[in-house]
């Protein structure tokens, strides 16, 4: 298997209970993402079919290989994308709020550790009824190329988790998209001035040689950490503790914390219950980390010193 990632004991174990059909899809796509749509603020019988977008998301997504590499059906990445439809004009041109949430394996136990939420609130798309979904990576559409800007970037992050800086090639594709969008001068595809959260500043960012020991760092998180916790988590909190330090490092190098919001924004329940039942040392030792790194979620955590 050319991917770099190896199966957890406790999925081989969920495979050989399910049933011989399933098992001979041997080569599955790499997403398994479920869409759903809220088109409450939409309103008016022309819109009705609206409704088909989810099903045609779904299949874009899901229906088609995104790497070279092979995975097994249960090796798929799990992610979830909500999707708000704000508007839509007389030409069938929407806006849409959409926040993506992307979850991998814990190794050997049979938990989830979710590794990105993010939303995006800039996303106009061009759906007149009967639109086909047609993968171009060298032409750009305001729906297709943001759904395959997010691909790159969902399989950018869970590749980072499982080898070291392993999403570099995702990331890049995704870039090049971000680039076909600014050349067309689509909303939502600009260069910022300020506060660079947005698709810009995530793409940047992630590229950024000044953010690679941030990403090496989410590697140690999860490959050395969290999936070797059951073995050994005294180890493993190890591991986790020199991340964070690393994590606090490259932050005060940089001036765009948007990648550090992302991480501490969906892991900072996980991280904390990482370390609940340490010994006392190694719980003052994380919340001073955290306590300088992610001051946002200092009540979280406080639980680290009761």
């Amino acid at each position: 298997m050319k991917r770099k990632r190896q199966i957890p004991v406790f999925i081989l174990a969920v495979i050989c209970g399910l049933s011989i059909g399933w098992m001979n899809n041997l080569q599955a796509q790499e997403l398994n993402c479920t869409v759903n749509i809220n088109d409450r603020q939409i309103s008016g019988s022309s819109y009705d079919y609206v409704s088909e977008l989810k099903g045609e998301i779904e299949e874009y997504l899901n229906g088609r290989r995104w790497t070279d590499d092979r995975f097994e059906e249960n090796e798929r990445i799990q992610c979830n994308m909500q999707v708000v439809l704000t508007n839509v004009d007389s030409q069938f041109n929407y806006t849409a709020e959409v926040v993506f949430s992307i979850r991998r394996p814990i190794y050997n136990t049979n938990q989830m550790s979710a590794t990105l939420v993010i939303s995006d609130s800039n996303w106009r798309f061009d759906y007149p009824q009967n639109k086909n979904l047609i993968y171009d990576e060298l032409q750009f559409d305001e729906l297709t190329s943001f759904l395959d800007f997010y691909a790159y970037i969902i399989l950018g992050i869970d590749y980072d988790t499982f080898s070291e800086l392993g999403g570099s090639t995702y990331f890049n594709r995704a870039q090049n998209i971000f680039e076909l969008g600014q050349n067309a001068g689509t909303p939502g595809w600009g260069r910022s001035i300020g506060a660079q959260r947005n698709r810009y500043g995530l793409i940047n960012d992630l590229t950024s040689s000044a953010y690679s020991d941030l990403r090496s760092a989410i590697y140690r998180y999860h490959r050395l950490g969290l999936d070797q916790f059951t073995l050994n988590p005294d180890l493993a909190r190890e591991e986790v503790l020199e991340a964070l330090s690393k994590i606090r490092d490259t932050k005060r190098m940089v001036s765009n914390n948007y990648l550090f919001d992302l991480f501490f924004g969906t892991k900072y329940t996980e991280i904390t219950a990482i370390f609940r039942d340490a010994e006392q040392e190694k719980r003052n030792r994380a919340y001073n980390i955290l306590r300088d790194t992610d001051p946002a979620h200092t009540s979280e955590y406080e639980r680290l010193q009761n």
